[in-house]
């Protein structure tokens, strides 16, 4: 039987947007028992936890997290807990379930959990998206999870990777497969349209999809199919989906990609603010990095991945004249990264092979020139050697803009990426260890642009609201104990692009209903992380 656990001498920040005061927070069991006057009582074997001089507020919530693998492979999710994190929500383009029987297995984007092929035939027998969530109950997890319907898999399921419009029969498949999964507790549907084979899908092929998630509640969350020159259009699309279909309305990482991009962010942010002043229910998630990250392969045209053949085509001559001419020449129908970031601006990370063991920490542009290459061949050549996909940073954003974005009380944290323990490995992105703590100390300790209390409540009440999550995101008597403690004073990333792998500092415990997950700064190994169902199942009681 859990005991209690008296969290005391704290400065309690409840999530909400309320002014911080001093109280004193009692756990018991998995959930909160009381938010008490400091001071009091202490019950009878109850756990003490001295909070002076810290912070004590709701764990914060990751509403944009790519820990599909990295969960069912240990459960623990170190780089987030030690952010504070309690909560990942997860499901971007594509998910593993339910499978699509014609791929070699369900995790082309994320990759094995552990590199463990016996998860290729136990997720081959994943029909429905509930099928995961169940196994990932069985794993275990540190953190509480839930996730989108990848929109890519929902197409891929029909219709495999070949583009083109739908037929009335394929739509009809999409749409089931999208039933089933809010029925499963999806929270919606979320499409990441600069990636093939997702991109393929038109405008009324995704409403008639949606249509199934407005009918359960639930959110069309996107990757708009720009975030670049196009970004205006981009957004015109997804408002119409969303107001076709009845899907509440979410912009993945919000941000203006390359330098024609960066003047429209503020005519965007103007548009959701007339919208959501008419009543539209509009969100959006950032992260607060000025590059982003993505595959090497996103610097070709998405014809060129057409039916997973883009390394076929790489080394056939013609065709792949044909891409570098692409890439060379942008028709303006594709959101060509390569180009918009500039060689210079980009930056492989993680390449396998030993011979492209010196091309670590270098941009594009430097390993062009030590290979006495154009850039575009680089990549190319790149993307047909390496056995695998080619993570790539792309240096695309202006830090106006995030603080542009920042300010705007609707925009949550979405972290883009995988909660892993990263170990000595390096070559990933800063945004992944260090999203949550770098809004805490670099954005509010240091730039003062959001007060300690509205910094909290943008990673917690927030996205809480906004996801329908039942008694989360506030500290208060009955709600969840998802608990987080840490320095006002000492809180910041240490991650960096050179230096990816460094823990952020400043967390000192984490709870998550009840069970301390984060000690003294130390993952404690514990799994009492629950699922967590989107609206479409709160008629089985399971919401939340």
């Amino acid at each position: 039987m859990m005991s209690q656990i008296l969290i005391k001498n704290g400065t309690l920040i409840d999530g909400t947007g309320a002014p911080r005061r001093r109280a004193d927070l009692l756990i018991d069991g998995e959930r909160i028992a009381a938010v008490q006057e400091p001071g009091g009582p202490v019950p009878e074997g109850a756990e003490v936890i001295d909070a002076s001089g810290m912070v004590v507020a709701p764990g914060f919530i990751d509403v944009m997290s790519h820990s599909v693998s990295s969960l069912l492979a240990s459960g623990l999710s170190v780089g987030k807990v030690t952010q504070g994190v309690t909560t990942e929500i997860m499901g971007e383009g594509w998910t593993p379930a339910p499978a699509v029987l014609s791929e070699a297995h369900a995790f082309p984007v994320h990759g094995l959990p552990n590199d463990d092929e016996r998860w290729i035939e136990r997720a081959r027998g994943w029909t429905r998206f509930g099928d995961w969530m169940a196994a990932q109950e069985d794993v275990g997890a540190s953190v509480n999870f839930g996730s989108f319907l990848g929109a890519t898999t929902v197409r891929m399921a029909a219709r495999g990777h070949t583009a083109g419009e739908s037929s009335p029969e394929q739509i009809a498949e999409m749409r089931r497969v999208t039933r089933e999964a809010m029925a499963d507790g999806a929270y919606g549907v979320a499409t990441a349209l600069i990636y093939p084979p997702g991109s393929y899908a038109s405008t009324d092929e995704l409403v008639a999809v949606c249509e199934e998630v407005g009918r359960a509640q639930g959110i069309y969350i996107t990757h708009m199919r720009s975030e670049g020159e196009a970004i205006l259009e981009g957004f015109t699309e997804a408002l119409e989906i969303s107001e076709r279909s009845g899907a509440r309305l979410h912009l993945y990482h919000l941000k203006a990609a390359g330098r024609p991009a960066w003047p429209k962010m503020a005519t965007l942010i103007e548009r959701i603010n007339a919208e959501r002043a008419a009543g539209k229910d509009i969100h959006a998630d950032m992260y607060l990095y000025t590059a982003g990250g993505t595959g090497l392969a996103a610097s070709c045209p998405p014809w060129a991945s057409e039916d997973d053949q883009l390394k076929e085509r790489l080394r056939d001559p013609v065709t792949r004249a044909k891409i570098r001419a692409a890439i060379q020449n942008p028709d303006g129908t594709w959101e060509p990264l390569g180009s918009l970031a500039g060689p210079q601006g980009a930056y492989p990370v993680g390449l396998k092979l030993p011979q492209h063991a010196d091309y670590k920490g270098k941009s594009l542009a430097e390993i062009a020139t030590m290979r006495g290459q154009d850039w575009i061949d680089t990549a190319l050549d790149l993307i047909e050697s390496e056995p695998g996909s080619i993570g790539t940073l792309y240096h695309l954003m202006t830090e106006e803009n995030i603080e542009r974005q920042l300010k705007e009380p609707w925009v949550m944290l979405g972290s883009d990426a995988a909660g892993d323990d990263p170990g000595d490995q390096d070559g990933g992105h800063p945004r992944a260890l260090g999203n949550f703590t770098r809004l805490l100390g670099h954005y509010v300790r240091e730039r003062g642009l959001l007060s300690l209390e509205e910094g909290v409540r943008r990673m917690t009440s927030l996205p809480a609201e906004h996801l329908r999550l039942k008694d989360r995101g506030e500290l208060r008597e009955g709600a969840y104990a998802d608990v987080v403690i840490f320095d006002p004073a000492t809180i910041q990333d240490k991650a960096t692009y050179a230096e990816s792998n460094k823990f952020s500092v400043g967390v000192q415990g984490v709870w998550v209903n009840g069970v301390q997950t984060l000690k003294a700064g130390k993952h404690t190994g514990a799994l009492p992380g629950k699922r967590l169902y989107g609206p479409g199942a709160a008629t089985s009681g399971r919401a939340g």
